[in-house]
């Protein structure tokens, strides 16, 4: 039979059934954006023949990463707001004050970028006018499921005394739900199916409850997820007390949130018995490890929700917290952080760190019948990676298996050489093919100091610990 495309003679994750579904010199035959057929390399030779063969010897395909958490548009603020309190208020929000939507976007190709080179090939992509951003992921021919961060928050609320109640205007939050419908007007489905959207209400305590009423029925009307940070820091449940006199979690459950079109972020706030909750009702949640251990050096409860029957997976969220938005970095930080956290060195292993960037995360978003693992039927979205790195030796593949912990311990992102998106070979040799890298992050940069330009009075006057550190000549 006649394809597009054989990957041949590769050590093959496929992520299928409970572990990781390995197979030694393995093929797999691609044909337009599916896969095929993935068996042994003699039987798929002898079945199949191809336009193009990529000799795997000596390397590794696993399935794409999907990155279930992660705000692209703020990427241009990476660096300028860790190490400090009150990063969100003191850290983030005097540039945010200052950031035009084009140059959000010059911003956001720069993380997809990072992201590809590391091995994501999906991202769930949750931030401010991504009607402008969705335009990048179609140029590079990344997966995407793209929500618009609805809330009711005006831009200047960094200059609110930290405590006090944020001030809701409607008028905000009209404005961004419009967006996020139109998302799915414009988007949903489009570019052969690689781009989806959902709905992205900020948080419990972003939006007035009629805002959130409404989103929740547009996510009945259109049977889709809500992307949504829930008990994400000890500003929310300050906020969500002062207002209702109500947890994050008890106010969702009371109004109908917690249930299986909840994608619930972060939970760094959530008490064991609020996590086990939110576990039972069938919601997913996202984990950010080095994101949340950088701005609250906390580690949320994930394993906990895992081990309560709930379905979790891993994002690398924005790079003004996590400062890093590489998939395997997030994998190792996630469980090597709540082995410290558990006192015990057997619990999160790489099995699940690996399952929680692939399959887990497939499932969490609502797109496990296409992407995830490598199956028959399934979209052909996988990377190959090079074992013949220093950071991969040695290779054992008898009596024991060493490749799963060096992925996910020992490899840095460099080592992806191939990433292969729907089908289309999006990266090849490490070169990405379908945008001028080089210009991109050029145009990327000019915006960058032209926002540090138009921001120096609000970041003098935040008095952030950032800036106390740069002068004290400490950074």
């Amino acid at each position: 039979m006649k394809v597009d495309l054989i990957i041949q003679n590769a050590h093959i994750l496929t992520m299928e059934g409970k572990g990781v579904g390995y197979l030694e010199n393995s093929s797999i035959a691609i044909k337009g954006n599916l896969i095929q057929e993935i068996g042994n390399a003699d039987d798929i030779k002898r079945n199949y023949k191809a336009d193009r063969i990529i000799d795997a010897t000596n390397k590794l395909v696993v399935p794409g990463f999907i990155d279930a958490h992660i705000h692209t548009g703020i990427a241009i603020f990476r660096g300028v707001a860790q190490d400090m309190s009150i990063w969100m208020q003191k850290g983030l929000w005097p540039f945010m004050k200052h950031l035009k939507p084009e140059e959000s976007v010059k911003g956001s190709m720069v993380n997809i970028i990072e992201g590809i080179k590391s091995g994501t090939t999906t991202f769930c992509d949750y931030d401010g006018r991504m009607d402008l951003i969705v335009e990048n992921y179609k140029k590079i021919g990344a997966r995407a499921r793209i929500a618009e961060l609805v809330n009711e928050i005006p831009d200047n609320v960094g200059d609110i005394p930290v405590g006090e109640l944020y001030p809701f205007n409607p008028s905000i939050g009209n404005a961004k739900l419009k967006r996020n419908l139109e998302l799915f007007e414009k988007h949903h489905e489009s570019d052969n199916g690689r781009i989806t959207a959902i709905l992205g209400p900020h948080g419990p305590d972003m939006m007035s409850l009629e805002l959130l009423n409404e989103i929740k029925e547009y996510g009945e009307k259109l049977d889709t997820k809500l992307h949504m940070h829930v008990a994400q820091g000890d500003r929310e449940v300050d906020q969500m007390m002062k207002r209702y006199g109500k947890r994050s979690v008890d106010f969702l459950e009371e109004h109908g949130f917690l249930n299986k079109r909840l994608i619930a972020v972060h939970l760094t706030e959530a008490t064991n018995e609020e996590t086990k909750r939110i576990a039972r009702s069938g919601a997913g949640m996202v984990y950010c490890a080095g994101s949340i251990g950088i701005i609250d050096g906390l580690v949320p409860p994930v394993y906990l929700f895992s081990q309560s029957g709930g379905i979790a997976c891993l994002g690398s969220d924005q790079a003004p917290g996590n400062n890093c938005n590489n998939m395997i970095n997030e994998m190792k930080f996630a469980a090597i952080l709540n082995k410290v956290k558990l006192a015990d060195p057997r619990v999160f292993n790489a099995t699940m760190a690996l399952r929680m960037a692939t399959i887990e995360a497939a499932k969490v978003m609502g797109i496990d019948h296409e992407v995830g693992s490598i199956r028959k039927g399934k979209k052909a979205d996988m990377i190959i990676i090079n074992l013949q790195d220093p950071s991969f030796f040695p290779i054992y593949t008898k009596p024991i298996r060493n490749i799963v912990p060096n992925l996910v311990y020992s490899a840095r992102g460099h080592e992806v050489e191939t990433s292969i998106i729907d089908g289309q070979i999006i990266m090849e040799n490490r070169e990405i093919l379908t945008i001028d890298e080089t210009t991109a992050i050029s145009e990327a940069q000019k915006a960058a100091d032209q926002i540090a330009i138009r921001a120096e009075k609000d970041i003098l006057k935040a008095e952030s610990d950032i800036l106390t550190m740069v002068n004290e000549e400490l950074l």
